[in-house]
């Protein structure tokens, strides 16, 4: 029974060591060449955050652990915005003036895009298939996934790497 443990754990560290990256690269060339709407209803090219430190969190109103993290997303922002960090919070969410309003009760300062339909494919393209909330990725200048979370990202989970990031 051990030895199919082992073969098994073996088997899915290969599968992660080689498919993972390919999937984060397929999700960063979705992510830049996307178009979503902000939170005024008008148009986001995402091309403009290439070439930044960032970290890109999926997230809806009905999430409660998402309402979590949105104050430490926020004091990151806030921290190391001179050095070039920037957060982007893509919501899984179609009504800019709700998600308008939600984000000014959670305090929200960093921008968000609605994906409205794009956002399951998009979050696929980082390897979560399974489509769970929240979903956040560090992406280095190079374009690069550093680390990908499921669940509520925060300040323990951003210090560990900051510096990998932030280069």
């Amino acid at each position: 029974m051990k030895v199919k443990a082992r073969c098994f754990a073996a088997f899915l560290f290969f599968l992660l060591l080689f498919i993972v990256p390919a999937k984060a690269e397929e999700g960063v060339s979705a992510l830049f060449a996307a178009t979503m709407i902000d939170t005024h209803g008008q148009p986001m090219a995402l091309a403009r955050f290439r070439g930044q430190p960032l970290i890109l969190n999926f997230w809806a109103r009905w999430c409660t652990p998402c309402r979590e993290e949105i104050p430490e997303l926020s004091a990151l922002q806030t921290e190391y915005a001179g050095r070039g960090l920037r957060v982007l919070g893509i919501a899984l969410e179609n009504d800019p003036e709700k998600v308008r309003e939600f984000l000014a009760v959670y305090g929200a300062n960093y921008p968000v895009a609605l994906a409205r339909e794009k956002g399951l494919p998009l979050m696929r393209a980082f390897g979560n298939d399974a489509g769970l909330l929240p979903f956040t990725l560090l992406i280095d200048r190079d374009g690069n996934v550093l680390l990908r979370k499921y669940g509520v990202f925060g300040k323990k989970d951003f210090s560990g790497i900051a510096e990998k990031l932030l280069r």
